[in-house]
């Protein structure tokens, strides 16, 4: 079993998920000294050295050589360049790393492509709350990938929130459409509650707090409890009250169609950003 503690992480790219992986390890309690992150905005690095004390580099051949496990955090167009742009590297170096790939819609096979055959690979999917430690992410394993590989992606992501392991690749796509665009759902959710709340006459700040407080405390509920969301639906939703009458205009307004159809089409998104 891998001993996570001891590994040294590499990470290309410093921009917000990059940051929230690399705060949430730290966090966790992991030596500053075995995070590394390369990027290439001078002002992002000496935010990072500021905030979290650690490395940042500018160039990735300072960040890579050493590290156990190397996090592309890069921007999905620039990934392949950030990854041929270590081949000077020796190719043990380059092939000892396990490389996690969060850069959305980079399939497994276009990142062993950019790498040395036999590279053990994880591409992962996961979502803004991140950034708060609360994220929901879901991950997939290369054809080199091993069981202590997926030890270190799952305990990685735990850092930041919820892991599922995904069977294939192609659920990715699914996980993109559900969880990976889910947080604008929502936000507009939110909105959407909090101006219906100032359109009955709710001051704005109230309003909105209680909207958020409202939905926090409703995920919370479903997964502390683990009882089916209709289950807890109808323990709200008494004869002839208040709750029913607002359900049934979310339904004949198509609420639920409506989420339905953003999922479907996110995740048709993602396979067309895929392929």
């Amino acid at each position: 079993m891998t001993d996570f503690s001891q590994l040294t992480i590499a990470f290309l790219g410093g921009g917000a998920m990059g940051e929230a992986l690399a705060a949430g390890v730290l966090a966790a309690g992991h030596d500053p000294g075995r995070i590394r992150i390369a990027e290439p905005l001078a002002e992002r690095r000496d935010a990072l050295g500021k905030t979290h004390g650690l490395l940042a580099v500018a160039d990735a051949h300072e960040a890579v050589p050493g590290a156990d496990a190397v996090v592309v955090a890069v921007k999905p167009g620039v990934v392949a360049e950030a990854l041929a742009d270590l081949g000077d590297l020796a190719e043990d170096v380059r092939r000892a790393p396990l490389w996690i790939s969060i850069a959305a819609g980079i399939s497994i096979e276009a990142l062993e492509a950019a790498l040395p055959a036999g590279s053990r690979v994880i591409r992962a999917m996961p979502n803004t709350p991140s950034l708060v430690g609360a994220g929901a992410t879901a991950f997939t394993r290369g054809g080199a990938s091993e069981d202590a590989d997926a030890g270190v992606a799952r305990e990685l992501f735990e850092k930041v929130g919820s892991v599922w392991e995904a069977p294939q690749e192609s659920l990715l796509d699914a996980v993109t459409g559900l969880s990976g665009s889910g947080p604008a759902y929502v936000f507009v959710l939110l909105e959407a509650l909090s101006d219906a709340g100032v359109r009955m006459g709710l001051p704005r700040a109230a309003a909105s707090e209680l909207a958020s407080q409202t939905v926090y405390g409703a995920a919370r509920l479903a997964l502390e409890t683990g009882r089916h969301p209709g289950e807890l639906k109808d323990q709200v939703t008494s004869p002839g009250g208040t709750t029913i009458a607002g359900v049934e205009r979310l339904e004949a307004r198509g609420f639920r169609a409506a989420i339905h159809e953003a999922v479907a089409a996110a995740t048709r998104r993602s396979r067309e950003l895929g392929s």
